[in-house]
């Protein structure tokens, strides 16, 4: 890229910077010791407020850079991420969205522990919980890697290692400082920014094809060298029975896995009121339906105008494919619009970043002071010292996340997140559910439910491709690649429900029928909720 690229991109990036540290600075000055102001912001959101904010936590790197990439070079079978990260919210809007938040204050683990022996079911909760979010914050680093390499023309390995350090460090101060409330209001700006970039990037491709979406899928599948069969499932899944199933395991680890995001299920606790709740989610929905609309005419539209090889050549994930697009839709290299263009979507990208990056630190870290910290002292801690120990948790998860996100730079944002998912949908998901919906359920099934779902899931992607025996691996140079599938859910996610329904069978517990009715009461009216 241009010094003019890099000179616009980094202005606009840092202009992002300055306004989201004002306003943590802004909300710091706030009352910030409670646990519930550094948790929830003390309740006080609005529904459209809270669904856009959703939204903005839920758009992340993986869907602006990681989806459009993947369909750019599959084609049909990079839209299957579109499709289940969208499909999901029905999910979570049937079945979570209004009883978490009549059941819960902060956390996952206040849903289950409601009628379970606390110390136990916090802890397997909170492990679960900060998994999944490491997981997924390393997705976003890798996407903020992926950018500065294209923005400094793939040269500099020290400015890539050095950016992800950046983004870590930020997430950090946002978090510390500002907690939810300042970490929402970053999300709602982070969300207006990226629906207005990809709203004007789909009407620039579609007005390159004079609105005729048929001619731009011609287009693409004559570029892509794949011809008819780029528009046809199994150009990335279907080429044996492995790939089929780890298409399978793919699918119901996006629709399964939103319901149990740590991040995800923490925003339902920031507006006063369960209807609100669901109301937030309604406002999320729209949002997201039309954002992944439009990632597919950003993919498709990459594919037709850049090209796969293109892509390809820029990054092998395909994570920069919706930057390149914009600097062709611009003007092409070297001109005033592709300059210009380019750098607001470097900008937005970054912006999207850091939004998501707070989001899940904020959570994770709750889980580490409300779940982990507070269970494992003999006596609970005050809100107060909860909330000191949260701010040093996040300084932890953002060195662990830097440093996988610096091992896993080469592998694609969206896949990343998709192994994120699954495991949210093996030891999150089950618990949860059986929590909500089951008389019978007890602490040993709580706790199996999770491990059961947890270590697999884990073990899972460590012996399999992701990790060794390729050289799109972690580690290429060696191979204890035992399992098939890139994706555990289809394993992992069964093992999680059977491990709850065999721990609970067994169990010489007798379940408290009291204590199953005030949850479901609670759970349906709101009576009692905090």
């Amino acid at each position: 890229m241009t010094g003019d690229h890099q000179t616009l991109a980094l202005l606009l990036f840092s202009a992002f910077v300055a306004v989201t540290l004002g306003i943590t600075t802004w909300v710091s000055r706030d009352r910030q010791g409670s646990a519930e102001e550094f948790y929830v912001g003390g309740r006080l959101f609005s529904p459209m407020e809270n669904g856009f904010a959703i939204a903005g936590d839920y758009m992340s790197a993986a869907s602006f850079l990681g989806i459009s990439g993947l369909i750019a070079l599959f084609g049909y079978d990079g839209m299957l991420y579109s499709v289940g990260f969208l499909v999901a919210w029905l999910v979570v809007l049937l079945l979570v969205a209004e009883l978490v938040r009549n059941c819960g204050r902060f956390t996952l683990a206040d849903v289950v522990a409601a009628r379970m022996r606390e110390r136990p079911v916090r802890i397997a909760a909170g492990t679960s919980s900060v998994t999944v979010s490491v997981l997924y914050l390393v997705a976003q680093m890798v996407g903020a890697g992926s950018l500065v390499a294209l923005l400094l023309g793939g040269t500099s390995e020290a400015a890539r290692s050095w950016t992800v350090i950046g983004v870590g460090a930020l997430m950090v101060i946002y978090v510390s400082l500002g907690g939810m409330r300042a970490t929402t209001w970053i999300q709602i700006v982070k969300a207006v920014l990226l629906m207005g970039g990809t709203i004007a990037l789909t009407v620039l491709v579609l007005a390159r094809f004079h609105g005729d979406f048929d001619q731009l899928l011609r287009t693409a599948a004559a570029r892509s060298g794949h011809g008819e069969a780029f528009l046809a499932p199994g150009l990335r899944y279907g080429g044996d029975w492995t790939a089929r199933f780890d298409f399978i395991s793919l699918g119901l680890a996006l629709v399964l896995g939103t319901a149990g995001l740590p991040h995800i299920l923490s925003r339902f606790y920031t507006v006063p009121t369960a209807r609100a709740a669901r109301r937030s989610v309604v406002w999320a929905i729209g949002l997201i339906g039309g954002f992944y609309l439009m990632t597919i005419v950003l993919g498709f539209g990459a594919a037709a105008i850049v090209g796969p090889d293109a892509v390809h050549a820029s990054n092998a994930a395909g994570n920069t494919a919706v930057p390149l697009l914009a600097l062709d839709l611009g003007g092409g290299a070297g001109s005033t619009g592709g300059t210009v263009l380019f750098a607001i979507v470097a900008a937005i990208a970054f912006a999207t970043i850091l939004a998501v990056v707070a989001g899940i630190t904020l959570a994770s870290s709750a889980s580490v002071a409300h779940d982990l910290y507070a269970s494992l002292r003999r006596h609970r801690s005050v809100p107060r010292s909860e909330v000191a120990v949260a701010r040093t948790a996040a300084v932890g998860i953002g060195v662990v996340a830097i440093a996988l996100g610096l091992l896993a730079r080469d592998l694609n944002v969206a896949f990343l997140v998709g192994l994120a998912f699954a495991v949210a949908a093996s030891a999150n998901l089950p618990v949860l559910l059986y929590s909500l919906f089951w008389r019978g359920f007890t602490t040993r099934g709580a706790v199996w439910s999770v491990y059961g779902g947890l270590i697999p899931a884990v073990v899972l992607v460590a012996l399999s491709p992701v990790v060794s025996g390729s050289p799109e691996s972690l580690f290429p140079g060696v191979d204890f690649q035992y399992f098939p599938l890139q994706n555990p859910g289809l394993v992992s996610i069964p093992l999680g429900f059977l491990a709850g329904w065999l721990g609970t069978v067994t169990s010489p517990e007798t379940p408290d029928p009291a204590k199953h009715a005030e949850t479901q009461v609670r759970a349906l009216t709101g009576a009692g909720a905090a």
